[in-house]
């Protein structure tokens, strides 16, 4: 929800919607991947695990720095809609891919489909891919709503602050910190 929110405060509540359903996407995708076994390979290789996570928080704190280098290279000039400009140049498609990237990247993610969801799969109960899919595919969906309320809420908000340059500045601060203190604690945790 922290991820949607950022992208949210930086962007808008389109933004936000786009990284919503990236997450969900890379989710499924995740689930895919743990139905088929490949999450075996994390439970061998610690060696793995720690590149993904390493990956992943720099990729947010990426996301964050190039959020602090388009809000100081933002013109704004007469005072005006400071971000009219900036979101005409969003690429939604772009923010969805960047959603399933921090979903793929995800090392909390990853360990929540290799070592949760198998304790629910019974293979008296039939085939054990299809549970883990089916399992696996309803954990990206039960977030949807909530990112929903997060990116909507979030947009009423941006949209009341936007008018000023300096609470402009502010959320696109706040839209970094938030990723790069996700990107930190993926490393410190």
């Amino acid at each position: 929800m922290l991820y949607v929110l950022s992208r949210t405060l930086n962007l808008n509540w389109k933004a936000g919607l786009a990284s919503s359903v990236g997450l969900a996407i890379g989710g499924v995708l995740l689930a895919v991947v743990a139905a088929l076994g490949l999450t075996t390979l994390f439970h061998a290789s610690e060696n793995l695990y720690e590149a993904i996570k390493w990956v992943g928080a720099a990729y947010l704190c990426y996301l964050g720095i190039q959020i602090v280098i388009s809000s100081f290279t933002r013109k704004n000039g007469d005072g005006s809609d400071v971000s009219s400009e900036h979101l005409r140049s969003v690429s939604y498609g772009k923010v969805l891919v960047q959603g399933i990237w921090v979903e793929l990247l995800n090392p909390k993610t990853i360990l929540f489909f290799a070592s949760f969801i198998p304790q629910f799969v019974d293979p008296n109960l039939g085939n054990v891919t299809t549970q883990m899919l089916i399992l696996g595919i309803l954990v990206p969906l039960t977030a949807i709503p909530a990112d929903l309320i997060v990116s909507f809420g979030g947009g009423v908000m941006v949209n009341t602050l936007r008018r000023s340059t300096v609470a402009h500045r502010t959320l696109d601060f706040l839209a970094a910190a938030v990723l790069i203190g996700i990107g930190a604690h993926l490393v410190l945790a």
